[in-house]
């Protein structure tokens, strides 16, 4: 390809490679601020606003399931409601297993077209030539250059940019991909833009700063390789090892290939950004596990027993460190030295446990003559976690679990938000086997909150989807005394929906007739056999508001009859695959959260998807 570049461009390339990185970075300042004060000014108005109700108020009454008055009042909420469907409910499915909301695909679209402009803009030779070779190819370079340090922010569990914006780093995690991504595919085209443009480039590959950036696009091609998610989910260690040493040698090489250029500015804020969040987490670390490190007499305190529930979950449970506190639906990251195949592999599991006392006391006015049972772990004594099983190291977990054995845990946590539901009038909870980890946790959370008087909530509906009955015994016992611990203002629904064939559990006849419930589903493992109880399930199905019915959810008619019968403020909350995930999305788009609804005194209701998957 000719070129029509001569030394008089040299100047004006120059102040264009200066000035063009800086004018992105102010687009992506700007943009970040503006999610920011939306993200901390909905943050706000939910913490502190006080919302008052009003018996009388005919925008909101409900007769017989329709609202009743059509209200122009209602048209900032009804905006609200419409952008949060085709933001976040809208959807491009990819295969079963990945999906993207159209905030996702919006920022993909403008963040990839605001770095083409700016590679392709301005690169007329003062000879005329345009679109010149030189030009482009190495404004690309610097463009994909002043990117890594957000990129590498954004990559790292305690960044500026969750505080900037109030997005938590899991959720950020996408644009870290989506970017880093981009960034490699204008590193490519400066690599063939050079290699065509250069006539001496064979001449100069004995020049230590070329080498250093072919080592780097190197390791970078590799790093993205392995970084996909069918590598990512399927062998999960071998990524986790490529992307610690790939973005170490990525980032020495880049160094070194830029400095010639001066532009190795670009590049050093990355290793403060990384050396910080490392620096934050273990100082966390040591903080949370003292007693191994010598601060307190003593050892073992973070020792866990495994048990093995089911074939695919394992149940890890850890003495309560009276210095740790978190708050419904967080993740901890787990270190066991000797499960992983390095010992300083971390691993992201949401606490399925309750950070509170409320279970754990017992008032007069709470008290029942039915007594309570169950095989639950105390999920307010202890910290808890319900972990799929998949490959690598649950599976090897797994393997300890079938032992009964003891492990060593170290806790690098809590990460991550805590859903505030506190201002709404009704809360759906939705979760699919071990996804209840997320969804028990706030479940408790709404009902000690309301007891308080800290939650206007009147009525909460938890929705479990799960292949055998005797999954229930792992948190029967918090179930049911969460229920017994409800005030009567908040009604409570419990909806166990059974997807096992084998199952013989019939939701009417368990109703109908306990003598059903003595034909228990066993499971033999090392000659240990887990079998349901006929006297606990029956307690457990004799409660006000709980139901057990075998197959699949229709989460659609589900959310359906919740909207249907709510007013005021309604938050869904979901955590389990991405059929849940779609299913529950598809239900709250339109005409269910669309602006004719809410005119006409329809709630409003907000979604929350968790992450569920291979961590």
């Amino acid at each position: 390809m000719s070129s029509g570049f001569s030394e008089a461009d040299i100047p004006l390339l120059v102040d264009e490679n200066t000035n063009y990185p800086n004018q992105v970075w102010y687009t992506l300042a700007a943009f970040l601020f503006v999610v920011g004060f939306f993200q901390w000014g909905l943050f706000f108005h939910s913490k502190f606003a006080r919302r008052q109700h009003h018996e009388s108020d005919e925008e909101t009454a409900i007769t017989n399931g329709a609202y009743k008055k059509f209200s122009l009042r209602r048209i900032p909420l009804a905006v609200i409601n419409f952008y949060r469907v085709v933001a976040f409910r809208w959807t491009l499915e990819i295969g079963k297993s990945y999906t993207l909301n159209m905030a996702e695909v919006f920022v993909t679209v403008a963040y990839i077209t605001l770095l083409l402009i700016y590679s392709f803009i301005n690169t007329t030779s003062l000879e005329g030539q345009k679109l010149d070779i030189i030009y482009w190819s190495n404004r690309v370079s610097i463009l994909a250059a002043s990117q890594f340090p957000l990129v590498t922010a954004l990559g790292t569990k305690n960044n500026i940019v969750s505080l900037v914006t109030g997005i938590s780093y899991d959720r950020l995690n996408y644009i870290h991909r989506m970017m880093a991504r981009t960034c490699f595919m204008l590193l490519w085209v400066h690599g063939a833009g050079q290699v065509v443009s250069n006539s001496s480039f064979r001449d100069s590959l004995d020049e230590t700063w070329l080498r250093a950036g072919i080592i780097a696009l190197i390791a970078f091609s590799i790093l993205i390789i392995v970084s996909l998610r069918p590598v990512r989910t399927g062998a999960y260690e071998l990524f986790f090892y490529t992307h610690f040493l790939g973005v170490g040698i990525f980032l020495v090489g880049g160094y070194f290939h830029t400095k010639p250029n001066h532009a190795s500015y670009w590049i050093w804020p990355s290793f403060l950004f990384w050396a910080l969040d490392r620096f934050i987490r273990v100082v966390r670390l040591v903080v949370f596990n003292h007693s191994y490190f010598g601060f307190k007499s003593g050892t073992g305190t973070m020792d866990a027993a495994t048990e093995l529930l089911s074939e695919d979950v394992v149940r890890l449970r850890l003495c309560r460190p009276p210095h740790f506190h978190w708050s419904p639906g967080q993740t901890a990251y787990l270190i066991m030295p000797s499960v992983s195949t390095l010992p300083f592999e971390a691993h992201p599991f949401t606490i399925a446990s309750f950070d509170s006392s409320l279970l754990s006391t017992a008032s007069a006015e709470t008290q029942s003559s039915t007594e309570v049972l169950g095989s639950s772990a105390p999920f307010w004594k202890e910290l808890v976690f319900l972990i799929n099983v998949q490959g690598g190291f649950t599976k090897k977990l797994k393997e300890a679990a079938a032992k009964k054995a003891t492990v060593k845990v170290f806790v690098d946590g809590p990460y991550g938000p805590s859903p505030d539901l506190g201002s709404y009038d009704t809360s759906v909870l939705v979760a699919g086997g071990s996804g209840v980890s997320y969804t028990l946790p706030v479940f408790l959370n709404v009902i000690e909150r309301v007891r308080k008087g800290k939650s206007s909530c009147t009525r909460v509906v938890f929705i479990w989807s799960i292949r055998g009955a005797e999954y229930v015994q792992w948190i029967e016992e918090a179930l049911i005394k969460a229920v017994q611990l409800a005030p009567p203002s908040l009604a409570v629904s419990i909806r166990i929906f059974v997807t096992g064939s084998s199952s013989a559990v019939q939701s009417k006849s368990l109703r109908e007739d306990n003598s059903s419930l003595a034909s228990s589903s066993e499971k033999k493992d090392n000659s240990e056999h887990i079998i349901i109880r006929k006297d606990s399930l029956s307690s457990f199905l004799s409660l006000r508001g709980v139901r057990m019915e075998t197959g699949r959810p229709n989460l659609d008619a589900l959310l359906k009859e919740e909207v249907s019968v709510t007013s005021g403020r309604m938050s869904v909350s979901v955590c389990g695959s991405q059929g849940i995930a779609r299913s529950v999305r598809h239900a709250l788009r339109f005409p269910v959260s669309g602006p004719s609804s809410i005119l006409s005194g329809g709630p409003s209701v907000t979604l929350h998807v968790e992450s569920f998957g291979y961590a």
